[in-house]
């Protein structure tokens, strides 16, 4: 089998001119690197992985920390991080650890400051955890998505003007007895994402003047845990909310099939309002706020490659697209 050295001597060049050349990165003159070419294929040289990371420092592969990727946001994030990786030919080191947990808390302490990664993306930072703190100091180029990136670059939507926006379209229908599903369980920390959207339910009530009307319900993030969290709050008729507010689409297809289980027609007695569009959202006609998960994983990708290629990089922070898309869940109140 060839080898650099054999693709340098028949070049009649130097092994880290060879490497680069084949490479392509850092500067080689055009000629010498149409040779090296030309040699590379005349001894049908395949480069090595590893030895390509020795020659050149970098490992072309990128480390991505999520929580599991049990949830549909999630999943589509990874799709469009891979989808993008592949295209660059850049290896992918997942790792999918619960938030809060020992295993990530571990992982953020020594885990990822010893591996060699050309750059890291980050999903679900949590603030009270000083994650993000803690990859800065691994000093590799760093893309965060999700609602907390500071000082760094990152991709994310605006959760609080999305459960906003979400309250304030039942408003507007004329509800004032608006619940929201998806508050701390108390069996595993909530999402700085999650916290947030809590915080815009609550803004909206506030603006309107009917913050004494809130109701939080506790419910995990899922639809097992809003059709819970729902069955609960719908049971008692005569403290029934008119409308239900789920911290992501799960959580309100969940609350549809315990209302329609109950025998409570959506929307004409309940109007039920989710944030993400997932990807069954159409289907259950859930009207909620839409979100491209994928694009966004896309976007971090474009963005980390901006990092890894420039010396001094300028940091963005990206808004991703997010609207109300009503469908048939919602409607004025009886």
């Amino acid at each position: 089998m060839s080898t650099i050295a054999d693709v340098a001597s028949r070049a009649g060049v130097s092994k880290a001119t060879a490497s680069r050349a084949l490479s392509g990165r850092g500067y080689v003159a055009e000629t010498t690197r149409a040779r090296v070419a030309s040699a590379a294929s005349e001894l049908a040289y395949v480069a090595h992985s590893s030895a390509t990371s020795l020659a050149t420092g970098r490992t072309h592969t990128v480390g991505l920390v999520m929580p599991p990727v049990n949830r549909w946001f999630f999943a589509e994030l990874l799709a469009g991080v891979q989808e993008s990786l592949l295209a660059l030919d850049y290896d992918l080191a997942l790792y999918g650890v619960p938030e809060g947990s020992a295993t990530r808390e571990r992982l953020f302490e020594s885990v990822l400051p010893g591996r060699r990664f050309d750059g890291i993306i980050a999903v679900g930072i949590q603030p009270s955890a000083h994650e993000l703190e803690r990859l800065q100091r691994t000093e590799r180029p760093l893309v965060i998505l999700g609602p907390y990136g500071e000082g760094t670059s990152a991709v994310s939507i605006d959760d609080v003007a999305a459960a906003r926006i979400a309250t304030e379209h039942l408003i507007e229908l004329g509800h004032t007895n608006i619940a929201f599903i998806g508050g701390p369980t108390g069996e595993a920390p909530e999402s700085f994402g999650d916290e947030r959207r809590l915080c815009g339910y609550q803004d909206a009530l506030a603006a309107a003047g009917i913050s004494a009307k809130a109701r939080v319900v506790a419910a995990a993030p899922t639809m097992p845990g809003g059709y819970a969290a729902a069955a609960g709050l719908l049971g008692d008729r005569r403290h029934r909310p008119t409308a239900i507010i789920g911290v992501c689409d799960e959580a309100a297809i969940g609350a549809i099939i315990a209302a329609r289980r109950l025998g409570i027609a959506v929307p004409t007695e309940l109007s039920v309002v989710g944030i993400d569009d997932h990807e069954h959202a159409e289907m259950f006609a859930l009207t909620t706020i839409g979100q491209s998960p994928r694009e966004q994983g896309h976007e971090a990708v474009r963005l980390l490659t901006k990092q890894m290629e420039q010396p001094d990089p300028i940091l963005e922070h990206l808004a991703a697209e997010s609207a109300l898309v009503v469908r048939n869940t919602t409607t004025a109140p009886r």
